[in-house]
């Protein structure tokens, strides 16, 4: 029944989560049965290893202990070859590099990863982030000119450029090769590159098809690395923690190669991070603190996304590129103000989309997707605004504003909807698009918004599924309080990273009771602080449930109830008493038939 709660100023919406729960087949039960000898005989570690797809004990044990030799050969992305020996033939003839890529998390981070490796064998070389205003997203002729003035005869581009046909086609005129490091799905035409580097490509094999920006950046160097026989393998793994922050913040599947890279990067993170990254985990409060995929998504990745967003995305690479504390923390100090201007922007900007809708019912009741138009909404900040209605309404949304004569957007998807097909539906619409399955960015003639909005409701409306418009919980296993042991916690923590495809799991437990002490907590009293108990054991399990008070008079009267949760760990030590239930949902028992 998970509840809904207002995100967006005072609108009260309750939506009910439908539970999915699938018991496993009897092919994975067997499998189950031989992966529990790797997790020490428990059934209920063995039966999420499978549903994850891991199915054998040496799996198991790659899966618990990630490690880089798991790496793919970079040299089977199709075009690396060319590639390296674009790079390579540009080294030897000096000809000077630039570096670029796009203004958010993944861009910068892929920037400041392939400049800093690349800076240790190289110095005729710089890099460049367009500003989000005057140059919008993508390869700007305006770059290409500064570039062309500053002598670059070779531009590697990061986390953009795959459809750039015409400015790349410009850049060839003016004597400027490109080779493009991209994720983003490409089109039937492709920029005249000298390399392309993206494992989405047609006709791709490459194994890890969902990497980041930065990721793919990663592969590039440690192609590099192996052509020239660089066989310091620090120098590039160091830069890992810079990966974990593109796969956390880009919030790409964090199985496969990517979880390796994720694994390794928050090892780097939490123990000798980049000065850059230092100085705002500092910063964030999170020293000595033991930081994992949800602080970089929550605190580390918005801060240097801020810097994209209100000011320079240039700013957050010469923070990540600085090699002196005190200058970082200076620089640090700078991103940091810049997220506090863009947190009350976003609260502004949301409440305005709030207050549009409820006085113009129509963009929402009887619609299948959202689309809402503001001329005067900062740019970078419409994508936060499309995400909170997507969250509110649960349909795909798109927030448009007006930048440089065009009205420019930001969408952002349900679970199981591809927004990239939707904006794909009206490109004849549309000057500029490109993305993922999940948020696309848009560009389009301010006259064209009605027509655009009229396909775009169409599109979805035809394809998106009814499942797919309500929100749901998918639980992985069903366990009584005996089976939540500090030895099960210790196993659910080598589970980390956790993240897209590899979700914290999620337990369901039925015919729970109050032990009596459960009170409402909270300055409004809306959140529940729980001590259960079931018939399987007489430990009393400690939990917390946010914003559902409506079940208080429920629970205190001792009926039994039905809770899907996570499993945590609280500050009070490792032992019995230390683990608390982080309550997703919960729901009356129904009686046994």
């Amino acid at each position: 029944m998970l509840t809904l709660r207002p995100l967006l100023g005072n609108k009260s919406t309750i939506m009910t989560a439908k539970w999915n729960y699938q018991p496993l087949t009897s092919q994975q039960k067997r499998q189950a049965d031989d992966v529990a000898a790797a997790c020490g005989g428990n059934q209920v570690i063995a039966e999420l290893l499978v549903r994850r797809g891991v199915t054998t004990p040496p799996e198991a044990d790659s899966f618990f202990a990630p490690a880089i030799s798991d790496l793919h050969d970079p040299f089977l992305m199709p075009d690396m070859d060319k590639a390296v020996n674009r790079l390579n033939a540009a080294m030897g003839a000096k000809e000077r590099i630039m570096v670029y890529g796009d203004y958010d998390v993944d861009g910068t981070t892929a920037v400041a990863l392939v400049y800093k490796y690349l800076q240790n064998y190289y110095s005729n070389i710089e890099y460049y982030i367009p500003s989000r205003d005057d140059e919008g997203y993508g390869i700007s002729v305006k770059s290409i000119e500064y570039a062309a003035e500053r002598g670059i005869r070779l531009i590697i581009v990061l986390d953009c450029g795959i459809k750039a046909i015409e400015e790349i086609a410009y850049a060839k005129k003016l004597g400027i090769d490109f080779i493009i490091c991209d994720h983003h799905v490409p089109d039937e035409i492709l920029p005249e590159a000298a390399a392309i580097l993206n494992p989405k490509m047609p006709g791709s094999t490459y194994p890890c098809q969902y990497l980041s920006g930065c990721g793919v950046g990663f592969k590039f160097m440690q192609a590099f690395a192996k052509s020239n026989g660089l066989t310091n393998h620090n120098e590039l793994e160091s830069l890992l923690d810079l990966a974990a922050v593109s796969i956390a913040a880009d919030i790409v599947p964090i199985v496969g190669e990517n979880r390796v890279m994720a694994y390794h990067g928050l090892r780097r993170l939490n123990s000798n991070p980049n000065l850059g990254l230092r100085s705002i985990i500092r910063l964030c409060k999170l020293t000595n603190k033991d930081i994992t995929i949800s602080e970089v998504i929550f605190k580390i990745g918005p801060r240097i996304n801020a810097s994209g967003r209100m000011q320079s995305g240039m700013e957050a690479v010469d923070l990540l590129v600085c090699r002196d504390l005190h200058e970082a923390y200076e620089k640090g100090k700078d991103i940091d103000q810049y997220n506090r201007d863009r947190k009350e922007l976003d609260k502004k900007i949301t409440d305005e989309a709030n207050t549009l809708i409820e006085q113009n019912v129509g963009i929402v009741n009887g619609k299948r997707s959202i689309v809402i138009y503001n001329k005067n909404w900062h740019k970078g900040i419409i994508g936060i605004v499309a995400s909170r209605l997507t969250e509110l309404y649960y349909k795909p949304a798109v927030v448009l504003t007006l930048s440089n004569g065009l009205a420019t957007g930001s969408s952002r998807s349900v679970q199981g909807f591809d927004i990239y097909a939707a904006v794909n539906s009206t490109r004849h619409l549309l000057e500029n698009f490109g993305g993922h399955t999940y948020a696309v960015g848009l560009s389009l003639r301010e006259e064209n918004i009605p027509e655009f909005s009229r396909l775009f409701e169409e599109y979805v409306a035809q394809h998106i599924q009814p499942n797919q418009l309500e929100p749901h919980l998918d639980i992985d296993a069903d366990i009584e309080f005996a089976d939540i042991t500090p030895e099960l916690l210790n196993m659910l923590k080598k589970f980390n990273p956790f993240g897209p495809g590899n979700q914290k799991p999620v337990f369901r437990t039925r015919n729970v009771f109050d032990f009596g002490t459960s009170k409402l907590v909270g300055k409004n009293l809306e959140h529940i602080k729980l001590e259960l108990e079931d018939n399987s054991t007489s430990h009393v399990i400690n939990a917390i449930a946010f914003n559902m008070s409506q079940y208080f008079e429920h629970i205190h009267a001792h009926k039994p109830i039905d809770i899907c949760y996570t499993i945590e760990q609280s500050k009070r030590g490792n032992n019995a008493d230390s683990i608390q239930l982080m309550i997703r949902d919960m729901r009356p028992s129904k009686p046994d038939k």
